[in-house]
């Protein structure tokens, strides 16, 4: 299927491993210009070797204002932004300080919200644009040992849905996208924390996570970053003109159709 996107111009933040990374692979294979982001600039070099095709780096930190004004100011317009940058952990409620609040709404929430400002303009004054924020399940199924987490995802929810209100009448749209629990880099450390047992094997650690941890999952695996990709590529493109304002559901199944 041809998604038509030769010649977009994509921003992928949180693009040096995982889902980001496989996004901005996906875009580059149809033919976007896209550029990624990262702290290290060893990381981004590694992923841009993955990548392949018309790919730029850009070393900045959007979870910073200064970053932010950085990436801007290297990459004053885009097509299409694609807000995947964030962290995860597991924490008790009573544990999760200030600092830890804070630490996530600024990665997770206001990194998204401070380029969604910068660009959003210029998509609604060109007359067209995609805005792809990549949640979480965990915004509307939130972990009772990550509340801050799932916090911050419920959050771009609401931001994403209150810019697609913004669009009425043009061709800019705003979406998000749920995905469940995805193999990236650190997922197995992730798990080995909440295990019974942290020596067992990846195969048996993944089982008792989906028995124990999501047992509404239909597939009772981990989703794979391209499976994601693919979801994020569709709603990139002219193809999904007339989904706008959604959230969709890439988690396996996780997520109860009521919610």
């Amino acid at each position: 299927m041809d998604l038509q996107l030769t010649g977009k111009i994509a921003l992928v933040t949180g693009s040096t491993a995982g889902i980001g990374l496989a996004i901005a692979r996906r875009l580059a294979e149809e033919g976007v210009a896209v550029a990624i982001t990262g702290r290290t600039p060893d990381k981004l070099a590694a992923a841009a070797d993955k990548i392949g095709g018309k790919v730029r780096t850009i070393a900045a930190d959007p979870a910073t204002a200064e970053g932010a004004e950085t990436l801007v100011a290297a990459l004053p317009a885009v097509d299409i932004l694609v807000n995947n940058l964030g962290i995860y952990e597991s924490k008790a409620f009573e544990e999760i300080s200030d600092a830890d609040w804070r630490r996530f709404f600024e990665v997770n929430v206001l990194s998204g919200a401070r380029l969604a400002r910068a660009y959003f303009p210029g998509m609604l004054a060109r007359g067209w644009g995609r805005i792809v924020f990549v949640a979480s399940e965990s915004a509307l199924l939130v972990p009772p040992d990550m509340i801050h987490y799932g916090m911050t995802k419920t959050a771009q929810l609401a931001i994403a849905r209150g810019l697609a209100a913004r669009t009425r009448g043009s061709r800019v749209t705003v979406n998000s996208v749920l995905p469940g629990t995805t193999r990236s880099e650190g997922i197995e450390d992730f798990l080995r924390s909440v295990a019974s047992d942290p020596e067992a094997p990846p195969a048996a650690i993944e089982q008792e996570f989906f028995a124990k941890e999501r047992p509404t999952s239909l597939i009772q695996r981990m989703i794979e970053p391209e499976e994601v990709a693919s979801l994020v590529a569709y709603l990139a493109s002219p193809l999904a003109a007339a989904t706008n304002g959604a959230a969709l559901r890439v988690d396996g199944g996780i997520t109860p159709t009521i919610v």
